[in-house]
């Protein structure tokens, strides 16, 4: 049977409403859908923890440890690079992140250096742990490539992609690999779903990024990850191949890239 893994979703975040508040719920309805494994990933140093317990509760979830860029400068705690190297030790931590650069919201020339210099921690801790990064990136592709380039960042993941083509070949030519989330499906998205029928099919990772961007036909309802269903299935046809050869080369992707 084809199985698929929700290479990034926030299950601390879901809302459960629709499983009447239970977890397992919701993952039996997961597995229903293909979905065998997912990985949790972490926004910030507060809800470490949090993400981690589910990894420990659940024998097919894996968590990250990272702290969102979109964090304002001084909210939380700041991550050192010795912070996230020892709670990376966790033996269901299988990633760096998320982390990145975001400048959608920013003002022209304002200052981003707190958001440089928090990805920069991010690059050298995934170096000493060893581990993939998972990197968000939205409005910011040469600052992006740029710091990869420049701190000779590792194997890692550009989640969540919406960028253009040129952005997705940079990334490769670094060796990422690209995953695409409940966005490819959306109709306005032809741009990315172009980008998404270039990507070789051993660099494509897929995921939901739940509770957020739920894919067609469930646009504008609470996200899960047993999702990443319809994302495969949009990809089987963008590509003109079979659910089962996404499923399966997506599947193998994520686990050779966080060793699962």
């Amino acid at each position: 049977m084809p199985t698929l893994i929700d290479s990034h979703c926030h299950l601390d975040r879901l809302d459960l409403t629709p499983f009447d508040g239970n977890m397992d719920a919701m993952m039996a309805a997961a597995k229903a859908l293909d979905v065998e494994q997912m990985i949790a990933v972490c926004v910030d140093m507060e809800n470490a923890p949090v993400v981690a317990r589910y990894a420990e509760q659940y024998d097919h979830v894996f968590a990250s440890v990272g702290k969102h860029p979109c964090d304002e400068e001084n909210q939380g705690v700041e991550p050192t690079v010795a912070m996230l190297v020892e709670q990376a030790k966790h033996p269901k931590v299988v990633a760096i992140g998320e982390t990145g650069l975001d400048y959608f919201r920013t003002e022209p020339g304002q200052d981003m250096s707190f958001q440089h210099q928090r990805f920069i921690t991010h690059i050298e801790a995934a170096k000493q742990s060893d581990l993939p990064l998972i990197i968000h990136t939205r409005a910011a592709r040469e600052d992006t490539i740029a710091i990869l380039k420049a701190h000779d960042a590792g194997p890692g993941v550009f989640h969540c992609f919406t960028e253009s083509w040129e952005m997705a070949k940079a990334g490769l030519d670094l060796g990422l690999y690209i995953s695409f989330s409940g966005i490819v499906t959306f109709k306005n998205a032809q741009e990315l779903q172009e980008v998404a029928k270039k990507v070789p099919l051993d660099r494509i990772l897929v995921e939901t990024d739940a509770p957020y961007l739920t894919p067609v036909p469930y646009r504008g309802k609470p996200n899960h990850p047993g999702y990443t269903h319809y994302v495969a299935h949009c990809l089987a046809k963008l590509r003109g191949v079979s659910y089962a050869e996404i499923c399966e080369a997506t599947t193998q992707n994520t686990r050779n890239l966080f060793a699962l």
